[in-house]
């Protein structure tokens, strides 16, 4: 095709196939990788205890679980993200607060929510693992995330966790910026709303990410 020559229904079905068929152009290379572990913490995992519960995470530690144990046996960092009481909580985005995914209709007013940052205890790090406590959605706003990759020589980010549309997709985003290849785990990566979770893996594919399932990634890791 040449340029001035493109239909709607050319362009429609080419962005169609990006979201859902697009697959990146570059080879997972295992010394290479670091696994992110994004927000597993209790708030979001535990099963009943706050309404930013995501049921499907909590259906996920298992697969998680056996991402991180063959991660940790090829010998890859493996590097954990939580929301935390920090600074005073004067490092985040002032409008946080404001926004509807607080649910500041239910009033709740409970200190000990996303102040310590528990890992759920079936993902805990091991002592000598990283957590970074992240101000923000993504895993790179003002974090030392990016310098910690680079000292370790890492170029390539795999993110499992929660939520997909939401802190996993926001550190693809801000990875992919920098320079670093990410993968997406398809059936490792979790949200409230399954529509949410499929829509917001196609943008990845499309523009940001290479999308796997678990089990591709540890086969591409072997």
């Amino acid at each position: 095709m040449k340029l001035g020559e493109f239909t709607e229904t050319q362009i429609s079905a080419l962005a169609r196939k990006a979201y859902e068929e697009g697959d990146v152009g570059f080879e997972i290379v295992e010394e290479n990788c670091a696994l992110l572990v994004i927000d597993m913490e209790e708030e979001f995992v535990k099963p009943h205890w706050t309404p930013f519960w995501v049921p499907e995470a909590t259906r996920q530690v298992e697969k998680i679980k056996t991402l991180i144990t063959h991660c940790r046996g090829r010998n890859l960092p493996v590097i954990y993200t939580a929301s935390a009481y920090t600074h005073f909580r004067l490092d985040r985005p002032t409008t946080g607060d404001l926004m509807p995914n607080r649910y500041p209709e239910l009033g709740i007013d409970d200190p000990s929510i996303f102040r310590d940052g528990r890992i759920v205890h079936e993902l805990s790090p091991l002592s000598e693992e990283i957590i970074i406590y992240k101000p923000s959605y993504g895993a790179f706003y003002d974090t030392p995330l990016e310098t910690i990759l680079r000292n370790l020589k890492k170029d390539t980010i795999i993110i499992c966790g929660t939520l997909t549309n939401y802190c996993c997709g926001m550190t693809a985003r801000q990875g992919y910026e920098r320079g670093f290849k990410v993968v997406v785990g398809s059936d490792v990566t979790s949200t409230n709303d399954l529509t949410l979770h499929e829509a917001e893996l196609k943008v990845l594919r499309a523009g940001f990410a290479r999308v796997l399932t678990s089990d591709e990634i540890i086969k591409a890791l072997s």
